[in-house]
């Protein structure tokens, strides 16, 4: 799945959305033509290379046909007709109107009238038909499926419009972000217009703290207008592939033969015969172990070169095994044995031997 992830550390307007996008590999060329369908007033879009504090954007400006004054504002329904006669792609349509809307409902909000009545003035400029358009355009030239964005900064202080002078963020702006993840910012200044809020709203599917997992395919950096002291003013989009290995990784357990290690020993256990040897001091000690499978009888015979008597067990062994667990059961008579004022007590004849198996329990093979 393609997917684009909105970096809006320094906010998001139309702007710089269209710039980033096409910096990330939106086919310029098809939105240019795309957007000369607008049966608006005669404008061209100029494309700069800009630095941004030490980051390299790319900088979109409308400009305007200095001959052709602009209409003042624009209605919702003129717009929305605007973008149903200009015979753009089905997918195209959807997204600019998802825009739009979403502008349209807060302005209908805020000044308490119809939708249809609403008349645009910033939003309602040539260059801000031309910034959601053309966002549209480029979304559908890089075959996005699904949009995530990071949490948006909207600014403080206040801002000059038709209607006066407006606090940060525009009324419009804020009721845009009703249930949406905002970020704080330390600037007194506009960082997210109408227009980025109108995009955030109407095309984000999901939002997350940070890059969301996925193939990384192209990076872009759209600038803003104005420079910010102490971080670049753009936006970072990043366009990939849904991560394809995600929730993909299977650990498998193998399982393999049990071989039980009596020190540095190994017997097969098919004629469960087990040879023993103890060093204790000058003691030593051979044990001579016969198994078997009835009632685990076994018979020891101790050679011990002072003098010790020879003792005759009877041994229970329980093996059982559930996978990688062993289960040892032994039990022995105590035996006491005394040399040069040296006393062994000794619970079972493998006290001394440890049980060692070479490696982890269970394999873990990734695929």
């Amino acid at each position: 799945m393609k997917i684009l992830y909105l970096d809006c550390f320094s906010g998001i307007s139309g702007d710089m959305t269209l710039g980033a996008l096409v910096d990330a590999g939106a086919d310029r060329q098809y939105i240019e033509e795309e957007l000369r369908k607008i049966q608006i007033e005669p404008f061209t879009l100029e494309w700069r290379r800009v630095n941004k504090r030490g980051i390299s954007a790319l900088k979109l400006d409308v400009v305007l046909d200095p001959h052709t004054p602009p209409a003042h504002h624009r209605h919702y329904s003129e717009i929305v007709e605007l973008i149903h006669r200009a015979g753009f792609n089905e997918r195209v349509v959807k997204l600019s109107l998802a825009i739009f809307e979403k502008i349209g409902v807060a302005e209908a909000k805020i000044h308490n009238i119809p939708i249809d009545r609403v008349h645009f003035h910033e939003v309602g400029a040539i260059d801000s038909i031309v910034d959601v358009i053309g966002v549209a355009l480029a979304i559908d030239s890089l075959e996005i499926e699904k949009i995530l964005s990071s949490a948006v900064p909207l600014g403080s202080g206040t801002v000059h419009c038709d209607h006066g002078i407006y606090p940060v963020p525009a009324p419009a702006t804020l009721e845009m972000m009703r249930g949406l993840p905002i970020a704080p910012t330390s600037y007194s200044l506009e960082m997210t217009t109408p227009t980025g809020a109108g995009i955030v709203s109407g095309l984000v599917d999901e939002f997350a703290k940070g890059l969301p997992p996925m193939i990384v395919e192209s990076i872009g950096y759209g600038a803003g207008t104005r420079d910010l002291p102490n971080q670049p003013n753009v936006l970072r989009v990043v366009v990939g592939q849904a991560d394809p290995y995600l929730n993909k990784w299977q650990v498998h357990h193998e399982e393999f033969s049990h071989e039980h290690v009596h020190g540095h020993h190994q017997p097969e256990h098919h004629h469960h015969g087990h040879s023993h040897e103890h060093g204790h001091g000058h003691h030593h000690h051979e044990h001579s172990h016969e198994h078997g499978h009835g009632h685990h009888h076994h018979e020891h015979s101790h050679e011990r070169g002072h003098g010790h008597h020879h003792h005759e067990h009877s041994h229970e062994h329980s093996h059982e095994h559930h996978h990688h667990e062993h289960s040892h059961e032994h039990e022995h008579g105590p035996q006491k044995h005394s040399h040069d004022d040296h006393s062994h007590d000794e619970e079972h004849p493998h006290v001394h031997h440890k049980h060692d198996n070479d490696g982890p329990d269970d394999t873990c093979i990734r695929q």
